[in-house]
């Protein structure tokens, strides 16, 4: 699977010098990392809400101003959950053996697979009249038989409401008649509600473990996994820096100029996901978070750590990061764009600079680590 949840497998590290900084320094960092995380997940969910509201009005009333609507919603919740992906990668709560990763944001995703395509009217399981809609049902059927059978999650959803993207200068356009007079346009109505319930629990279920007030969740053990914890936050970092970003959605598109192989090719909003992941890293580095009501979260960080055992290579990382985020906002839509032409093709030319500048961090990282004690770790690779 594309969304890479064997990380947990590729992250044997080995420790074989403590971390010197001071014990309630470390702990301060893994409960601020830890409310960063929270305040995060609660953003996601709540957008996903006002998404599930704006898709219900939608299927109440299906027109272009109420579809445009939700596709609206859609983008506005991606902008939450595009930078908790910085908490992937090492086994948390997203990413386990019974994480909801792969139901979440699995990618990419055969369309055929859940609704009709040019060429095949009967495609997907919207148009098996056998097939019974439900929250267990989708989950169940989501990957079944193939890693881009994907039934479920924010590609999925994305794909009802835009339809195939097959323009190269914009999005898809399914028509809002496919949710009235279009064949099986009440099991399509019926699965896009399923669909995103589904999500909704499975965020939920993720906020839910890094909430502050259990002391037998996931964020209860975290917070006091001392430098087990600290080396679990670089992992992520780095891994999220060059084998996702950078290596499955960035170059893995840039050598097959396919659109099909961009992170989300039905909306366009694939140079979103870049800026979003690479702010991602940036907050964790920094101990920082703008929650979507604007409150600044700003406390404790990893680079308090690599500063006060090495001060150049703490400023040297965070410049770095920070040209990483510089180098995937000038990205430009449509990505599928982006992508095309020769290998001296402005687009091409800003996607790979992203490239080389998420590949160097990720070595910053590593040696980052390395300055307080962590003396391997190993990253995923693409």
């Amino acid at each position: 699977m594309k969304s890479l949840t064997l990380a947990v497998a590729l992250s044997t590290v080995c420790l074989l010098t403590p971390v010197h900084a001071a014990p309630t320094h470390t702990a301060a960092v893994l409960n601020h990392y830890s409310a960063l995380v929270h305040a995060n997940y609660d953003d996601t969910l709540q957008a996903a809400k006002a998404m599930q509201r704006a898709i219900q009005a939608f299927m109440d009333a299906p027109s272009a101003e109420t579809q445009a609507a939700a596709q609206a919603a859609w983008r506005a919740a991606r902008e939450s959950y595009g930078q908790t992906e910085a908490y992937r990668f090492y086994g948390g709560p997203i990413d386990d053996e019974r994480g909801p990763e792969g139901r979440l944001n699995a990618w990419p995703m055969d369309e055929s697979y859940v609704d009709y395509v040019v060429g095949n009217a009967q495609a997907g399981l919207i148009n098996d009249r056998s097939f019974v809609i439900s929250k267990q049902a989708l989950a169940e059927r989501n990957e079944q038989g193939g890693e881009e059978n994907i039934a479920t999650g924010w590609h999925a959803i994305e794909f009802l409401l835009w339809g195939q993207d097959r323009s190269a200068s914009g999005a898809g356009e399914r028509p809002f008649s496919d949710y009235t007079t279009a064949a099986n346009a009440d099991r399509r109505r019926q699965y896009l509600v399923a669909v995103i319930e589904l999500l909704i629990d499975d965020l939920e279920a993720l906020v839910n473990a890094w909430r502050p007030d259990s002391k037998v969740n996931y964020r209860a053990r975290f917070v006091k996994g001392g430098e087990e914890s600290l080396r679990k936050i670089f992992l992520a970092m780095g891994s999220l820096s060059r084998g996702e970003l950078a290596g499955e959605r960035l170059e893995v598109p840039l050598n097959s100029q396919d659109q099909e192989d961009e992170h989300s090719c039905f909306s366009d909003n694939t140079h979103r996901d870049a800026v979003l992941n690479a702010t991602g890293i940036e907050n964790v580095w920094l101990g920082r978070f703008v929650r979507a009501d604007g409150t600044v979260m700003s406390g404790p960080s990893p680079r308090d750590l690599v500063a006060a055992r090495d001060a150049a290579l703490a400023e040297r990382t965070t410049a770095q990061i920070s040209g990483s985020v510089a180098k995937a906002q000038a990205i430009q839509a449509p990505f599928d764009r982006e992508i095309a032409g020769a290998k001296d093709a402005a687009g091409r030319q800003r996607i790979q600079a992203t490239v080389a500048s998420l590949v160097q961090q990720s070595k910053d990282l590593v040696a980052a680590a390395n300055a307080i004690g962590i003396k391997k770790l190993t990253l995923v690779q693409p």
